[in-house]
């Protein structure tokens, strides 16, 4: 962003909030920081605000279907007590509908779903016709009789100055890192996995800012599975971002007064509920220091040297996080493929070593060809007989 000298920035929802303290030198010099595609922490916004500002920040909404935005919010402050923010009115050639059970406009302050309409509603989707008749459906309320709107599954309501407020999802869909995931497929996969029994799936905000997957589940009678083992077989049939953060076996569900899932009671996850190998403790000064780094990445009290960053809930946008950890720490810049091919912290702390010895051997080389470059010829052949002499000496 610096070499390019940008001026315009668009970030997911989870991208801002992990950089948006790191990147406040870049933001003072965009025109546009465009953020959105998903809730977002209003602590975060203030922070920017506060700081290195670019000349417009704008918060963005709009899923893929309507052709990636469909409404914006510049900020010019935000109120110490907002806990939300706002994602604004319609684009052009953009309609945004509020809608309860009944399909009908919601009052002004009451939630419903959000359908778009207009010309940026995409024609459907690829050889999903049932999909497509479910979620693309017409506009009764255009003059156009052709005209369709997205039933986009969102939550939000108006708010009393005309803007729109995002409120969440209404189904079991979410959206992590900005990827949009089906937690009834993570449960489907996760039952079919051997000595599974029932299981449910959330996605939890502990640590504000930090949303993750968190599986609960029932074992069948006599099976003995650990969090690791289940994480394995999940491994071979959903991508790392499908993959829940940590896995807890229950005794039984908690229900509602009325036998209905009690969601709202699911334990939080612990160390315990994490895939932790066989503890052994960090050898050496860098394993320490690695471990440190790790610790607060991930936020896991007790680090091993076997522990692999990715079954303590790590993913990618904490490794990119890690990369910046390590060249604070080591002074050393580790590439993420390097680091997607070693998630072990004794084979991470092997790569540290082997860079940081390459980076004293390019200092020393450096230092020497400087050393040598102003000295005349007969003060190098003079160098070389004295080195020779005290080699016959010794």
């Amino acid at each position: 962003l610096q070499r390019h000298q940008a001026t315009v920035l668009h970030l997911t929802a989870g991208l801002f909030h992990q950089y948006a303290d790191a990147l406040g030198p870049v933001f003072e010099r965009l025109n546009y920081l465009l953020f959105g595609g998903d809730r977002i922490d209003a602590d975060v916004v203030r922070r920017v605000l506060q700081g290195a500002r670019p000349a417009h920040l704008v918060h963005c909404y709009g899923p893929t279907e309507t052709t990636t935005f469909a409404s914006t919010h510049e900020i010019v402050e935000l109120d110490a007590q907002a806990r939300s923010v706002p994602i604004g009115r319609p684009i052009g050639n953009t309609r945004i509908y509020v809608l309860d059970a009944s399909g009908e406009p919601a009052p002004v302050g009451v939630t419903g779903e959000l359908y778009i309409g207009g010309d940026g509603v995409a024609r459907g989707y690829l050889n999903q016709p049932a999909l497509t008749a479910e979620r693309f459906v017409r506009d009764r309320f255009s003059a156009d009789p052709q005209a369709r709107m997205y039933r986009t599954g969102d939550l939000g309501r108006w708010g009393e100055d005309g803007t729109l407020e995002f409120q969440g999802r209404n189904d079991f869909q979410v959206k992590i890192r900005g990827f949009r995931i089906e937690l009834g497929e993570i449960e489907a996969r996760l039952t079919a996995c051997a000595g599974v029994r029932e299981a449910v799936v959330l996605a939890r905000e502990d640590v504000p800012g930090e949303k993750r997957l968190v599986a609960y589940w029932l074992a069948e009678a006599g099976a003995q599975i650990s969090a690791a083992e289940l994480r394995l077989q999940l491994s071979a049939q959903l991508p790392e971002y499908m993959l829940p953060s940590a896995l807890l076996m229950l005794e039984a569900f908690p229900l509602t007064p009325n036998g209905k899932l009690d969601r709202r009671a699911l334990p939080a996850p612990d160390g315990v509920s994490l895939s932790v190998r066989a503890y052994e403790a960090p050898d050496g000064e860098v394993e320490e220091a690695l471990a440190g780094i790790w610790r607060e990445l991930l936020q896991v009290e007790r680090i091993g040297r076997h522990d692999h960053f990715f079954e303590l809930g790590g993913h990618s946008l904490l490794l990119i996080r890690l990369v910046m950890k390590i060249q604070e720490r080591f002074g050393v810049e580790l590439p993420l493929p390097v680091l997607f091919e070693t998630p072990i912290l004794h084979q991470q702390a092997d790569r540290i070593v082997e860079a940081e010895l390459a980076l004293y051997d390019e200092q020393m080389t450096s230092e020497m060809d400087a050393a040598l470059e102003g000295l005349t010829a007969e003060q190098l052949r003079s160098m070389l007989t004295n080195s020779e002499d005290e080699h016959e000496r010794a």
